[in-house]
Formats: structure tokens, sequence, C-alpha cells
């Protein structure tokens, strides 16, 4: 009996070696698409006449690490007119104070601050909905305020919307670890199994979804799907609005622009409680893809792989099943993580990646656990994709 349930893990080993491998050839494919197709964009961006002004909307909340760094990459923005708009749900917001000093060393930079009492279930959603509102421009450039920008960054992720066929235009990202280990094992994931699922997406079905940190929209492709009201209750607003505007029949550009994700979760328990919140909202936004993701990891299938041949006598099988997927993650972070995304740590510490795959393999197995999470305050709760009013006990009576 032992045997047997030796024999099955082994075949289940052997399966994911391969579909592992199968990524892996495709996670090439898709480095190769992305560095052909962010040379064309380079090549295609205007000169300054030709670049159209531009609303930068950022909402800010409380003081994150970095903020000051972060907010200021903005303001030096080599571009030819942009306007930049801030967004709090209260006025004595601390992060305003750091936006006031920055906007003061900045004059010739048009910058407003709005204070908004959002209503609805995404708070994050409605500032970006009231800035819109108030934004002079009809490009918007949306920004969250942990990411950080290099001076190019307007005019690479502007230009694709010049084609009226382009709705949308996204970016990924390099993790920023400011925060050590456990932050680190977020950040290379971010830049590395991030990267690689948005790089094979794109390949073989286009991008049909938003990434967080930036989209770019022009105001007739977001009226098209109903406006940011369409958004206001969704967790994933950035994957939902890049799938409606994919819908109304507009192209979805992935930009070759790589900015800074600051990640600052220092300690465990931080760190899994964020992973396993965006593994729950990719599980119902992308329900086939999440779990087609299982058979992407490659660490946990080595493992179980060691474990059954050396349950089988057969200890050198067993190594090298082992030592393939590590390999494989080694390859893949040095493909993706530093021939896209240029990350140092990848070069530095490139053994984080094992490890962070057989972490992301845990948090994709608990995804499906349906363990609950309080938003906010406790008066939201996540059910699904979705943020919806806590029920209490007396809502029932």
């Amino acid at each position: 009996m032992v045997g047997l349930i030796l024999y099955f893990v082994l075949g289940v080993a052997l399966i994911g070696t391969l579909s592992s491998s199968v990524f892996l050839a495709l996670a090439l494919m898709g480095v190769i698409r992305f560095r052909r197709d962010a040379s064309q964009q380079l090549h295609a961006i205007p000169g300054d006449a030709h670049l159209p002004p531009v609303s930068v909307l950022k909402p800010v909340h409380g003081l994150e690490a970095q903020l000051k760094e972060n907010i200021e990459s903005f303001f030096r923005q080599d571009y030819p007119n942009f306007e930049i708009l801030f967004a709090s749900d209260r006025a004595d917001d601390p992060a305003l104070e750091v936006v006031r000093e920055i906007r003061a060393r900045y004059p010739h930079i048009r910058c407003r601050v709005l204070v908004v009492n959002p209503p609805w279930p995404n708070p994050v959603v409605y500032a970006f909905h009231s800035m819109a509102e108030a934004a002079t421009h009809e490009i918007l450039v949306t920004a969250d305020s942990d990411v950080e920008v290099s001076a190019n960054y307007l005019r690479e992720v502007v230009a694709p919307l010049l084609d009226p066929q382009v709705g949308m235009v996204t970016c990924v990202y390099r993790g920023k670890n400011v925060a050590g280990f456990f932050s680190g094992l977020t950040a290379i994931g971010m830049s590395v199994e991030m990267t690689a699922g948005v790089l094979v997406a794109n390949l073989l079905e286009g991008m049909k979804f938003g990434l967080g940190p930036t989209t770019v929209v022009r105001k007739d492709s977001l009226a098209r799907i109903g406006g940011y009201a369409a958004l206001q209750d969704y967790m994933a607003y950035d994957f939902a609005i890049g799938n409606l505007i994919a819908k109304a029949g507009y192209r979805v550009v992935l930009s070759g622009h790589i900015i800074d994700h600051v990640v600052n979760q220092k300690s465990f328990r931080h760190m899994w409680q964020n992973q396993l919140r965006w593994a729950q909202t990719t599980r119902y936004s992308r329900p086939k893809g999440h779990f087609g993701t299982g058979l992407i990891f490659s660490m946990p299938y080595g493992v179980l792989g060691f474990i059954a041949c050396a349950g089988l006598g057969h200890w050198g099988v067993g190594a090298i099943l082992l030592s393939l997927a590590v390999l494989n993650r080694l390859v893949e972070a040095w493909l993706v993580g530093w021939m896209v995304v240029r990350d140092p740590h990848v070069r530095r510490a490139p053994w984080l990646y094992p490890l962070r795959d057989l972490l992301g393999f845990v948090v994709w197995f608990a995804s499906y656990l349906n363990l609950r999470y309080v938003w906010r305050d406790g008066r939201f709760e996540l059910k699904g994709d979705r943020i919806v009013l806590r029920q209490t006990s007396s809502d029932n009576m």
C-alpha cells in the first residue's frame, strides 16, 4: 500500500515537473515578445509637440514606506504637459503633509489635492472617480502611492494611447524590498512569478486585464464601460477595468516600461495575509487561470519527487528531480527577473526565488480554503472578487 502511494506521488511529481517545464518555455517566448514590443514602443514615442497633456491620479492613505521618494518621482517627469491630482479620504491624513511639502518644491507642476468621503465599498476606486471628474485632460494615468517611477515614465506609458484602437495601457513591475526577509519573498514574487504569469497571458491571449500599480486610460474608453462607477465594488478593480475595456472592443497594451513597487511587509503574518488576499481575489477574477497556476510551480513537485524516490530507494533519481526543479526556478528568475524587470535582488540572491516558489504553492492551495478576510474597518468583507457590506447578527433579526 505504501509503495502504491509513493508511486502515485511520483506520478504527480513527474506531471508537475513537465508542466512547469512547459511554462518555463512559454515564459521564454513571452520574454522574447515583451522585449520586441518594448523596443517597438520606444521607437514609436513622438516628439514633445505630439505628446498629449495628461492628468496623473494618485490616491494616498497614511505614511507608507518611502512615500516621499515615491511621490517626488512623479513631479520629476520629463514630460511637456501634465498635472497631478491627489485624493485622500481624510483632511488630516499625514500623507497630505508630504504632498504639500513636495508640491512647494515644484511650483511649476500643476497639482491639486482632493479630500473625498468614499460612499463606495472600494475607497480607492471612488478616489479615482473623484479625481477623474476633476481632471483637466482626456488621458488619465492612475498610479498607486507605493510605486516609484523613473523620469521617462509618462513618455513611455502614454504614447501607445495615441492609437485610437488602444483603450488602456498597463505596466509590469519589480518588487522593491524595504523591510527585510519576508518582504523580500513578496518582492521577488512580484518581479518573477507575477511578471512571468503576465507575460505568458499576453503571449497566449493578449492583455485582457490591468495591473494595479499603473493603468492609463482615455476618458472615452473609460466612459464606454460606465466609468469608475462600474468598478465600485470590485476588490481587483485593476483586473476588472482592463477586462471591461477589452470586452468593449479596445486593445489593452502592456507597456515596456518597468516601475518599482515598494514592498514593506515586516512580518510573516503581514506577508501571508497580503499574499492570501491577492490569491483569493485572483481565484475569483480568473478562476480557470488561477486553477491552472497550480501546475506552473516547480519546487513543490521537485520536493515531492525527491520524497517519493527516496521512499522507493531511488535516491539518485530523486536528487535529479529536485535539482531540475531548482534549476527551472533559477532560469525563470534570470529570464524574467533580470532580462525583463532588471531586479538587482535576482542577481544578488537568486536562491530566494526557489523558496518563494514553495511559498507561492502553499498560498495557491490555501486560496481554496475559503478563509474570510474583513476589508478595511470591519464594515466590509470580501465575497468572491467583490467587496460587500458585512452582515452582523442584528441584520438577521
